[in-house]
Protein backbone atom coordinates (compact mmCIF):
# COMPACT_ATOMS: atom_id res chain seq x y z
CA UNK A 1 0.00 0.00 0.00
CA UNK A 2 1.48 3.53 -0.86
CA UNK A 3 1.63 5.92 1.40
CA UNK A 4 1.74 9.43 1.60
CA UNK A 5 4.98 11.90 2.75
CA UNK A 6 3.29 13.04 5.28
CA UNK A 7 2.98 9.33 7.05
CA UNK A 8 6.68 9.04 5.97
CA UNK A 9 7.55 11.87 7.86
CA UNK A 10 5.32 10.56 10.68
CA UNK A 11 6.59 7.16 10.52
CA UNK A 12 10.21 8.49 10.96
CA UNK A 13 9.43 8.97 14.41
CA UNK A 14 7.99 6.10 15.84
CA UNK A 15 10.85 3.32 16.60
CA UNK A 16 9.69 0.15 15.02
CA UNK A 17 11.51 -2.25 17.34
CA UNK A 18 10.24 -0.20 20.04
CA UNK A 19 7.41 -1.08 22.81
CA UNK A 20 6.48 1.64 24.37
CA UNK A 21 4.52 3.11 27.56
CA UNK A 22 1.00 4.18 27.48
CA UNK A 23 1.79 7.88 27.95
CA UNK A 24 4.48 8.05 25.64
CA UNK A 25 2.48 6.26 22.77
CA UNK A 26 -0.41 8.90 23.43
CA UNK A 27 1.95 11.78 22.72
CA UNK A 28 3.91 10.15 19.67
CA UNK A 29 0.13 8.91 18.32
CA UNK A 30 -1.34 12.41 18.73
CA UNK A 31 1.45 14.48 17.75
CA UNK A 32 1.40 12.66 14.12
CA UNK A 33 -2.62 12.89 13.54
CA UNK A 34 -1.38 15.83 11.50
CA UNK A 35 -4.15 15.92 8.86
CA UNK A 36 -6.82 18.23 7.73
CA UNK A 37 -9.92 16.68 9.90
CA UNK A 38 -9.90 15.29 14.26
CA UNK A 39 -8.48 11.86 13.62
CA UNK A 40 -9.73 9.03 15.67
CA UNK A 41 -7.22 7.50 18.05
CA UNK A 42 -7.85 3.80 17.74
CA UNK A 43 -6.39 0.54 19.70
CA UNK A 44 -5.61 -2.88 17.92
CA UNK A 45 -5.63 -5.58 19.90
CA UNK A 46 -4.24 -8.84 18.84
CA UNK A 47 -5.25 -11.84 20.98
CA UNK A 48 -4.11 -15.15 21.81
CA UNK A 49 -7.78 -16.37 21.03
CA UNK A 50 -9.42 -18.85 18.66
CA UNK A 51 -12.54 -17.13 17.71
CA UNK A 52 -13.68 -19.50 15.91
CA UNK A 53 -14.91 -21.57 19.44
CA UNK A 54 -17.18 -20.58 21.04
CA UNK A 55 -15.92 -20.17 24.62
CA UNK A 56 -13.27 -17.86 23.36
CA UNK A 57 -14.90 -15.19 21.96
CA UNK A 58 -14.81 -12.19 23.40
CA UNK A 59 -18.04 -9.56 22.79
CA UNK A 60 -19.21 -6.60 25.39
CA UNK A 61 -19.29 -3.24 25.76
CA UNK A 62 -17.87 -0.51 27.32
CA UNK A 63 -18.35 3.50 28.50
CA UNK A 64 -15.19 5.49 27.96
CA UNK A 65 -15.37 7.88 30.44
CA UNK A 66 -14.89 10.49 27.81
CA UNK A 67 -16.75 9.71 25.11
CA UNK A 68 -15.74 8.97 21.78
CA UNK A 69 -16.19 12.03 20.41
CA UNK A 70 -18.04 11.16 17.61
CA UNK A 71 -22.28 11.90 17.28
CA UNK A 72 -23.35 8.52 17.16
CA UNK A 73 -26.93 8.07 15.30
CA UNK A 74 -29.17 5.22 16.79
CA UNK A 75 -32.06 3.53 15.62
CA UNK A 76 -34.32 1.95 17.87
CA UNK A 77 -36.29 -1.01 16.61
CA UNK A 78 -39.64 -0.92 19.43
CA UNK A 79 -43.34 -0.68 19.58
CA UNK A 80 -45.98 1.30 21.45
CA UNK A 81 -44.84 2.85 24.87
CA UNK A 82 -41.62 1.68 24.30
CA UNK A 83 -40.90 3.42 20.45
CA UNK A 84 -42.30 6.16 22.97
CA UNK A 85 -39.79 6.00 25.34
CA UNK A 86 -36.99 6.10 22.62
CA UNK A 87 -38.35 9.15 21.04
CA UNK A 88 -38.19 10.91 23.96
CA UNK A 89 -34.81 9.53 25.32
CA UNK A 90 -32.88 10.81 22.04
CA UNK A 91 -32.83 7.94 19.37
CA UNK A 92 -32.90 9.02 15.79
CA UNK A 93 -34.96 6.68 14.31
CA UNK A 94 -37.79 4.18 16.05
CA UNK A 95 -39.64 1.82 13.78
CA UNK A 96 -40.74 -1.63 13.68
CA UNK A 97 -41.65 -3.79 10.34
CA UNK A 98 -41.47 -1.04 8.72
CA UNK A 99 -38.32 0.13 8.20
CA UNK A 100 -37.73 -3.34 6.48
CA UNK A 101 -37.98 -2.97 3.46
CA UNK A 102 -36.32 0.50 4.09
CA UNK A 103 -33.27 -1.20 5.27
CA UNK A 104 -33.40 -4.71 2.81
CA UNK A 105 -34.87 -3.12 -0.65
CA UNK A 106 -33.19 0.66 -0.31
CA UNK A 107 -29.17 0.09 1.52
CA UNK A 108 -30.68 2.65 4.24
CA UNK A 109 -27.67 2.44 6.66
CA UNK A 110 -28.04 5.72 7.95
CA UNK A 111 -27.17 4.79 11.53
CA UNK A 112 -24.26 3.97 13.90
CA UNK A 113 -25.79 1.54 16.27
CA UNK A 114 -29.11 -0.25 15.99
CA UNK A 115 -30.90 -1.20 19.65
CA UNK A 116 -33.89 -3.56 19.77
CA UNK A 117 -36.19 -4.75 22.36
CA UNK A 118 -36.27 -8.42 22.72
CA UNK A 119 -40.13 -8.72 21.36
CA UNK A 120 -38.50 -7.13 18.06
CA UNK A 121 -35.94 -9.38 17.36
CA UNK A 122 -37.80 -11.54 15.24
CA UNK A 123 -38.43 -8.87 13.07
CA UNK A 124 -34.63 -7.77 13.47
CA UNK A 125 -33.42 -10.97 12.61
CA UNK A 126 -34.45 -10.60 8.98
CA UNK A 127 -31.70 -8.01 8.46
CA UNK A 128 -29.26 -10.31 9.80
CA UNK A 129 -27.30 -10.78 6.87
CA UNK A 130 -27.01 -7.31 6.33
CA UNK A 131 -26.45 -5.82 9.59
CA UNK A 132 -24.61 -9.12 10.69
CA UNK A 133 -21.30 -7.83 8.51
CA UNK A 134 -21.39 -4.75 9.46
CA UNK A 135 -21.38 -5.53 13.23
CA UNK A 136 -25.10 -3.29 13.53
CA UNK A 137 -26.70 -6.57 14.93
CA UNK A 138 -28.07 -5.76 18.69
CA UNK A 139 -26.70 -8.25 20.97
CA UNK A 140 -27.65 -8.42 25.23
CA UNK A 141 -23.91 -8.93 26.02
CA UNK A 142 -23.58 -5.38 24.81
CA UNK A 143 -27.02 -3.84 26.04
CA UNK A 144 -28.35 -3.62 22.91
CA UNK A 145 -31.07 -5.63 23.09
CA UNK A 146 -32.75 -4.48 26.37
CA UNK A 147 -36.28 -3.03 27.61
CA UNK A 148 -34.56 -0.16 29.23
CA UNK A 149 -34.38 1.45 26.09
CA UNK A 150 -33.71 4.64 27.54
CA UNK A 151 -30.48 3.54 29.50
CA UNK A 152 -29.13 1.76 25.99
CA UNK A 153 -30.03 5.18 24.39
CA UNK A 154 -28.08 7.29 27.25
CA UNK A 155 -25.15 4.97 27.61
CA UNK A 156 -24.50 4.98 23.68
CA UNK A 157 -24.95 8.91 23.53
CA UNK A 158 -22.01 8.85 26.74
CA UNK A 159 -19.69 7.09 24.99
CA UNK A 160 -20.11 3.57 24.93
CA UNK A 161 -18.56 1.71 22.41
CA UNK A 162 -18.81 -1.80 21.90
CA UNK A 163 -15.25 -4.65 21.36
CA UNK A 164 -15.59 -8.18 19.36
CA UNK A 165 -12.85 -10.20 18.26
CA UNK A 166 -12.94 -10.09 14.14
CA UNK A 167 -11.96 -12.97 12.00
CA UNK A 168 -8.02 -12.19 12.84
CA UNK A 169 -8.59 -12.56 16.84
CA UNK A 170 -7.84 -8.82 16.79
CA UNK A 171 -10.47 -6.21 19.04
CA UNK A 172 -10.44 -2.97 16.96
CA UNK A 173 -11.67 -0.06 18.85
CA UNK A 174 -12.05 3.96 19.32
CA UNK A 175 -10.34 5.48 22.42
CA UNK A 176 -11.40 9.29 21.48
CA UNK A 177 -10.37 11.84 18.90
CA UNK A 178 -6.38 13.25 18.34
CA UNK A 179 -8.09 16.50 20.09
CA UNK A 180 -8.58 15.18 22.99
CA UNK A 181 -5.97 15.90 26.00
CA UNK A 182 -3.18 12.67 26.82
CA UNK A 183 -4.98 12.55 30.10
CA UNK A 184 -8.84 11.69 28.37
CA UNK A 185 -6.85 9.68 25.79
CA UNK A 186 -5.42 7.88 28.41
CA UNK A 187 -8.68 7.79 31.05
CA UNK A 188 -10.59 6.14 27.93
CA UNK A 189 -7.57 3.97 27.15
CA UNK A 190 -7.38 2.38 30.32
CA UNK A 191 -10.97 2.08 30.80
CA UNK A 192 -11.39 -0.14 27.97
CA UNK A 193 -8.35 -2.22 28.26
CA UNK A 194 -9.92 -3.35 32.25
CA UNK A 195 -13.01 -4.29 30.09
CA UNK A 196 -11.10 -6.32 27.46
CA UNK A 197 -8.62 -7.97 30.62
CA UNK A 198 -12.02 -8.91 32.51
CA UNK A 199 -13.16 -10.83 29.61
CA UNK A 200 -10.51 -12.94 29.29
CA UNK A 201 -12.33 -16.34 28.42
CA UNK A 202 -10.87 -18.91 30.82
CA UNK A 203 -10.07 -21.74 28.10
CA UNK A 204 -7.19 -19.30 26.77
CA UNK A 205 -3.80 -21.02 26.50
CA UNK A 206 -0.92 -18.79 26.57
CA UNK A 207 -0.68 -15.52 25.85
CA UNK A 208 -4.07 -13.25 26.28
CA UNK A 209 -2.67 -10.35 25.36
CA UNK A 210 -0.19 -10.90 22.00
CA UNK A 211 -0.23 -7.00 20.90
CA UNK A 212 -1.17 -3.92 21.64
CA UNK A 213 -1.20 -1.26 18.62
CA UNK A 214 -2.18 2.16 18.99
CA UNK A 215 -2.84 4.51 16.20
CA UNK A 216 -4.79 7.67 14.37
CA UNK A 217 -7.20 7.32 11.57
CA UNK A 218 -4.01 8.55 9.32
CA UNK A 219 -0.69 7.93 11.53
CA UNK A 220 1.43 5.24 11.76
CA UNK A 221 0.95 2.57 14.89
CA UNK A 222 2.65 2.44 18.05
CA UNK A 223 3.57 -0.53 19.53
CA UNK A 224 2.65 -0.70 23.53
CA UNK A 225 4.61 -2.63 25.80
CA UNK A 226 2.34 -5.70 26.71
CA UNK A 227 3.77 -6.74 29.99
CA UNK A 228 2.93 -3.44 31.61
CA UNK A 229 -0.46 -3.69 30.89
CA UNK A 230 -1.41 -6.73 32.38
CA UNK A 231 0.57 -5.94 35.53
Amino acid sequence: MKRGKRYAEAAKTVDRGALYDVADAIALVKKNASAKFDETVEAHIRTGCDGRHADQQIRGAVVLPHGTGKTVRILVFAKGPKADEAEAAGANYVGAEELIPKIQNEGWLDFDVVVATPDMMGVVGRLGRILGPKGLMPNPKAGTVTMDVTKAINDIKAGKIEYRLDKSNIVHVPVGKASFTEEQLADNFQTLMDAILKARPSTVKGAYLKSVTMTSTMGPGVKLNVAKLVN
